[in-house]
């Protein structure tokens, strides 16, 4: 699709409030994936206690990830942080010699100190060489949204990766590891292994294990918010294979389809290896379809999965969407997304919180999709809400998810029917 075609929905852009997680959350996903890897957040304390309720792990567990705390001398300047943070990593790598890859993760006080931390990324790996591998990025609360965290951290493992010439497939974003089986299944089954040579999905289960990128490789997305990552895997030779996102039967045969475009597999063998996957999530959809049919939702800017699961909720569940917010609208990333939009869809980008939460009111949206900060406020009105957090966190690709994924929205729509006297 050319991107002109893009224009034919139109797209406000708001500026103003906004309610948001900053990115330190995406380690809670982050680690869970990466066995091998620990995530060390420069910070202050407010940042460890979010890590610690977002997680819901207790820290006498020993969980992979923890903050290194900055002290108001550290943010005087009347300490060398420098020398504060090499000292608390060879504690932490002499406690926990199980960690292949440690990862140095910017948060907005180490930001607002001008702390280096690409330069101690550095240092330490030349001091624990052989030991351990050091990476950085940031999950600081001035960028957009609390994904791009996950979108920081696999754009500096990317440019740690080797290089290779040899063909592939790269599956780019965190899947859960139930899902990533379902996905290598149907690429033996309809011949997409065979085809591409090699099917690597990136993050690998063990951050040691970076997959090599070069100019054969291939790479389809898997999460609609990973846009700094997919421009510099381009930079760096690979090709991107533009698909609709795997959410729902729809999105998950188009991307499947576009994998067998790519690597020139026959349209009917994606659809034979397919046809089952489809009939399981056809029923389980259908048990929800009566609480979703003809609602009205409403998105607010939280996560950048809000495009492709309003697509999913308007071909599949035949609701009404009132409003879609993004927190940042990327149109390479999104353009077979938004082809398959209705072209009366409103959009809009940015937050102005103070200016959508008036056209919630006067629009009563039978469902707000928005991050926790609203959903409380906008359930004492008696607006009913989903926490769009919970979309990150719950396995929703491909086929055998996507009653799950309609579930997750009938939910509090059919709570609300329940409880009303």
């Amino acid at each position: 699709m050319s991107t002109s075609a893009l224009c034919d929905i139109p797209v406000t852009i708001e500026r103003g409030q906004r309610e948001v997680f900053c990115g330190l959350t995406g380690i809670v996903w982050l680690h869970r994936k990466m066995q091998d890897a620990f995530f060390l957040v420069v910070g202050s304390r407010t940042c460890a206690h979010l890590l610690q309720s977002a997680a819901g792990v207790m820290i006498f567990s020993e969980p992979r990830f923890a903050t290194a705390i900055m002290q108001e001398k550290d943010l005087a300047g009347l300490a060398d942080a420098n020398e504060e943070l090499d000292r608390i990593v060879h504690r932490l790598l002499e406690r926990r010699p199980d960690i292949k890859t440690l990862f140095l993760v910017g948060s907005c006080p180490s930001e607002v100190i001008k702390l280096d931390l690409g330069k101690a990324a550095e240092r330490l790996t030349t001091s624990h060489k052989g030991r351990v591998r050091v990476l950085n990025y940031s999950g600081s609360g001035i960028e957009t949204t609390f994904t791009e965290g996950e979108d920081t951290c696999l754009d500096a493992m990317v440019r740690a990766a080797p290089f290779t010439e040899e063909k592939q497939l790269l599956v780019v974003g965190t899947l859960p590891d139930v899902v990533e089986d379902q996905f290598v299944r149907l690429f033996k089954e309809s011949g997409v292994s065979d085809a591409a040579g090699n099917v690597a999905f990136f993050p690998p289960r063990k951050a040691e294990q970076i997959p090599a990128i070069g100019p054969n490789t291939q790479f389809i997305l898997a999460q609609p918010f990973l846009n700094i990552t997919r421009r510099t895997l381009i930079g760096m030779g690979a090709n991107h294979i533009p698909s609709q996102f795997p959410f729902g039967i729809n999105g998950s045969l188009a991307w499947m389809h576009a994998i067998a475009v790519a690597f020139g597999v026959p349209a009917n063998q994606i659809d034979e290896a397919c046809a089952a996957p489809i009939a399981r999530a056809t029923k389980a959809i259908s048990h929800y379809q009566e609480a979703l049919q003809n609602k009205k939702i409403w998105f607010m800017p939280d996560s950048q999965l809000e495009i492709p699961l309003a697509r999913f909720l308007q071909q599949e569940c035949n609701v009404e969407l009132q409003e879609i917010g993004v927190p940042y609208l990327d149109r390479q990333t999104m353009t077979m997304e938004l082809a398959v939009l209705p072209p009366d869809t409103t959009i809009v980008e940015g937050q102005d919180v103070d200016a959508q939460l008036d056209r919630v009111r006067d629009n009563k949206p039978d469902l707000v999709v928005c991050g926790l900060g609203l959903a409380n406020p906008l359930e004492a009105e008696n607006i009913v809400t989903k926490w769009s957090i919970e979309l990150v966190f719950t396995p929703i690709h491909g086929f055998d998810q996507a009653g799950d994924l309609a579930e997750l929205f009938a939910r509090p729509i059919q709570r609300k029917q329940k409880l009303r006297v």
